[in-house]
C-alpha cells in the first residue's frame, strides 16, 4: 500500500519504520494524514510478521499539531461538520492506542498539540535532548480534546492540568519528568537508542505481547466510546465560542490575540 503523507517499511526481523513524511509542513495532521495513519494501523495491527514498529518524521519536526488547512476549515464548518472531522481524528488516535503491536516513537524537533497526542498512545518515547513539548491549544482559544484521554492516561491529571491551561512549552528532560518521555539521550545515540528499545520486544511472543498490551490498557484509564464522544463534544462547543473565533483569526493574521498579555 502506497501512501501520500506516510511511508512504511519492514525489515527482515518484522520492525517496521512508520514515518511521518509532510517536513515541508512540519508533519501537521492533514485529514489525508489523518485517514493514512488510521489505515495503516488497521494494516499493521492486522499483520502477523509485524513485531514492533517505530513511529517516526522527517524533516525539523516530530509533529507540528493541526494542520493549518484543516484547522481553517473546521473554523468555517458546522457544528456536524466539526463533529464528524473531530470523531476522525478522534479514531485515528483510538487506532494506534490499541493497534496489537509494540509502538516506539523516535521523537526530534518540535511536538506540539497533536504531536503529544501521538507520543501518548505509544508504548515507549525516545526523545532527543533538544525536543520541545507543548499542548498549545488554549492559546488559540482551543481545548487539547480529541488527545485528552490519552494525555491524560500517560501522564496524569495533575501534570496534565498545568499544561492543559498554560499551552507552555517545555523541553524532554521535563517531559521525561511527567511522564510523557521514557528515554532522553543526546541525537548522535538516537538511532541506536530507538533501535535497542524496538529490539527487546523481539524476545517474546507476540501474541503475548498484544495481550500484555491490551491488559495494561484495561487497568489503566478507561477510554471508552463515551468518553471518546464527550471529548469530541466539548471541542465542538469550544469551537463556537468567541475566545476560539479570536484566537484563530488571530492565528492567520499573524497577530496577538486580544488576551495576551
Amino acid at each position: 500500500m502506497t501512501y501520500a503523507t506516510i511511508r512504511y517499511a519492514s525489515d527482515e526481523r518484522g520492525i517496521v519504520r512508520l514515518t511521518l513524511a509532510r517536513p515541508e509542513k512540519h508533519n501537521a495532521l492533514s485529514a489525508l494524514m489523518i485517514g493514512e495513519l488510521t489505515d495503516v494501523a488497521g494494516r499493521l495491527g492486522a499483520d502477523a510478521t509485524v513485531r514492533a514498529v517505530v513511529l517516526e518524521a522527517e524533516g525539523k519536526s516530530f509533529c507540528a499539531g493541526g494542520d493549518l488547512e484543516w484547522m481553517r476549515q473546521q473554523f468555517s464548518a458546522d457544528r456536524p461538520t466539526r463533529i464528524a472531522e473531530a470523531t476522525r481524528l478522534a479514531m485515528m488516535f483510538k487506532a494506534l492506542n490499541e493497534m496489537a503491536k509494540p509502538l516506539v516513537a523516535r521523537v526530534h524537533g518540535n511536538a506540539f498539540g497533536g504531536g503529544v497526542g501521538l507520543i501518548s498512545v505509544c508504548d515507549a518515547v525516545i526523545a532527543e535532548h533538544g525536543a520541545k513539548f507543548g499542548l498549545t491549544e488554549t492559546r488559540l482559544g482551543l481545548i487539547p480534546a480529541t488527545i485528552s484521554p490519552y494525555v491524560v492516561a500517560r501522564i496524569g491529571e495533575a501534570r496534565a492540568r498545568p499544561l492543559f491551561m498554560s499551552a507552555r512549552i517545555f523541553g524532554a528532560e521535563e517531559a521525561k519528568t511527567a511522564g510523557l518521555v521514557s528515554t532522553v539521550v543526546d541525537v548522535a545515540t538516537l538511532d541506536a537508542t530507538v533501535e535497542s528499545e524496538a529490539a527487546c520486544y523481539l524476545a517474546a511472543a507476540p501474541g503475548a505481547v498484544g495481550r500484555a498490551k491490551r491488559l495494561a490498557r484495561s487497568l489503566g484509564s478507561a477510554i471508552t466510546d463515551a468518553v471518546i464522544a464527550a471529548t469530541i463534544e466539548q471541542l465542538a462547543d469550544t469551537w463556537e465560542t468567541d475566545e476560539a473565533r479570536e484566537g484563530v483569526s488571530a492565528f492567520f493574521e499573524r497577530r496577538d490575540p486580544s488576551w495576551r498579555a
